[in-house]
């Protein structure tokens, strides 16, 4: 017999009222997590509050203080002491909930890539197309899904590449996203390799798009067949969202047999 309030002990039991939810899958997935700024702290946090336990976060930068207004995770003294990003997010994602969360504080490049393998999903919460491209390229190859998340002021995009079924990232990539390739955009300055000013950069948006990052890795999770298929674009200035379609680019190096 349930006593009155006593669902309410269970963290996660509002999820567990859809029936589709499993607990038991969500907490046995292995989630790679790349970039741990704006968009990477809201992941993170979607991701533990949702069930998962199994997280990695992959970042080279330290907190500065104007992470502070899109960061949950940082506080000011973080700012003052230079910590390194991924680290703080361990540690305060570990006050969430019982989770087992590692960190790297390198760039994903430097991972040894036989450790993308071990990963059940890999969401990307990144500043450049360089390394974004260089994730997406591993994943697609061990068949590993995808998550892809992006934000330009207030606009933003998510795609979900899923080995082989759809298109990856690199399939919609054009000569403007060649020519920035090699760009660097970091809070710190560390190893930036071009210099663009500051755009401008909300927690609305970034809260946007993690959350439907997170939400199709619970789709998947689940093996639902409603995931994002194509691109999601979502403009706030517009007032604006929608399905972008794209195909598979015969010619992008990671469908060719």
């Amino acid at each position: 017999m349930l006593r009155i309030g006593e669902s309410d002990k269970d963290m996660l039991s509002r999820m567990k009222l859809y029936e589709w939810y499993d607990e038991r899958k969500v907490k046995s997935k292995k989630i790679l997590l790349v970039g741990a700024g704006a968009l990477g702290n809201e992941a993170a946090k979607n991701l533990v509050l949702s069930g998962y336990k199994k997280i990695t976060i992959v970042d080279m930068d330290y907190v500065v203080h104007s992470n502070l207004s899109r960061c949950i995770f940082f506080r000011k003294e973080d700012a003052e002491k230079h910590r390194y990003k991924a680290k703080v997010m361990a540690a305060r994602l570990s006050e969430l909930a019982d989770v087992s969360i590692d960190f790297y504080v390198d760039r994903v490049q430097n991972i040894d890539e036989n450790l993308m393998k071990e990963y059940d999903i890999i969401l990307g919460c990144l500043d450049n197309i360089e390394a974004r491209l260089y994730i997406n390229a591993r994943a697609y190859h061990y068949g590993i899904p995808y998550i892809d998340g992006a934000t330009h002021g207030m606009v933003g995009k998510v795609q979900v590449i899923i080995p082989p079924i759809t298109p990856c990232l690199q399939c919609s990539m054009n000569v403007t996203h060649s020519k920035v390739m090699e760009k660097r955009f970091s809070c710190t300055g560390k190893d930036v390799s071009y210099f663009e000013p500051n755009m401008p950069s909300d927690i609305n948006t970034t809260s946007i798009i993690a959350a439907i990052q997170v939400q199709e890795a619970l789709k998947i999770t689940h093996g639902m067949e409603n995931y994002i298929k194509n691109i999601f674009y979502f403009d706030g200035s517009r007032n604006f969202s929608s399905i972008l379609e794209i195909s598979i680019n015969p010619k992008c190096p990671n469908h060719k047999v």
